[in-house]
């Protein structure tokens, strides 16, 4: 169970939950293209492009830093071409990069809209889009998103349609290549059941408090590791982290909190339907 010689194009991967992934899987001696935007040190926002790829050759894989702003189609493609001409071909794809405003409808800036439909849903799209025809040459290919369950309820869409919108354009994009790809790709969805220690909960959502009321972006990382085990048929799932994780075998849920001393924040999208796994708990340890 390896990722070695494995080629990922994971988008957004200069930091948070992309870069987690990418190191997890450069731990087995893949190969990462790194396609974000940030190319320069942002006041607010740890990693570049360029530091990403440094961890990721510390981690053991090879990397590719690629300054793709995922809106733009002509970048997408060339992204992709270099991608194949560099590692030889792509074996999987991470939908990650997001953009994100929790607004409602009459306080939405519509330039604020727009950049969420085109990052999150119409970004998807595309990089999968162009991924499709070298997945298909692949021994074992993936394509994962980064999005909730598609759980149509008024409480996920009513304090933030927008984002609510787009966020689920990703989920839906993963349907339907569930049955376009079937037998061929796997495509899944996967969605972390608490907040993530992101630079999004840190700088938009709760500040230090709410960090400490996260798990660790690992606990996805290894969710993504243990998908890409898997062969074809696994398929049109929406994958909850650690109930996923649980059914693998994992048991120790507690080193992926960043503080064992608070509780746990469940995140934003996740269903009331899907039940704490054995040995998870949301209260403080102790």
């Amino acid at each position: 169970m390896s990722l070695k010689g494995k080629t990922l194009f994971i988008t957004g991967a200069s930091r948070g939950i992309g870069l987690a992934i990418a190191l997890r899987a450069a731990r087995d001696g893949a190969n990462v293209a790194i396609a974000a935007k940030t190319t320069e040190p942002h006041p607010k926002l740890e990693g570049t492009i360029y530091t990403a790829a440094d961890a990721i050759a510390k981690a053991g894989g090879e990397a590719l830093p690629l300054a793709v702003d995922i809106r733009d189609e002509a970048a997408v493609k060339e992204a992709i071409e270099k991608t194949t001409a560099t590692f030889g071909g792509i074996d999987i794809v991470v939908n990650n990069a997001s953009a994100i405003s929790l607004m409602p409808v009459a306080r939405t800036d519509m330039k604020r809209f727009d950049l969420m439909h085109g990052v999150n849903a119409r970004g998807t799209f595309l990089v999968s889009k162009y991924a499709i025809p070298h997945l298909l040459k692949a021994k074992q290919p993936h394509i994962l998103m980064l999005s909730p369950p598609l759980d149509m309820q008024e409480k996920w869409f009513a304090p933030s349609t927008a984002y609510t919108m787009a966020k689920f354009g990703m989920s839906m994009v993963a349907l339907g290549l569930t049955g376009e790809l079937r037998g061929k790709v796997a495509v899944n969805a996967l969605w972390p059941r608490t907040t993530i220690a992101t630079a999004a909960i840190k700088n938009i959502l709760g500040g230090e408090t709410m960090m400490r009321m996260s798990r660790k972006p690992d606990i996805l990382a290894d969710a993504a590791w243990a998908v890409f085990q898997k062969g074809p048929d696994f398929t049109g799932h929406f994958l909850i982290d650690d109930t996923f994780l649980a059914a693998e075998g994992v048991t120790d849920f507690d080193k992926y909190r960043l503080d064992p001393s608070q509780p746990l924040q469940i995140d934003i999208f996740m269903p009331d339907d899907i039940p704490l796994p054995h040995g998870v708990r949301m209260s403080p340890k102790g």
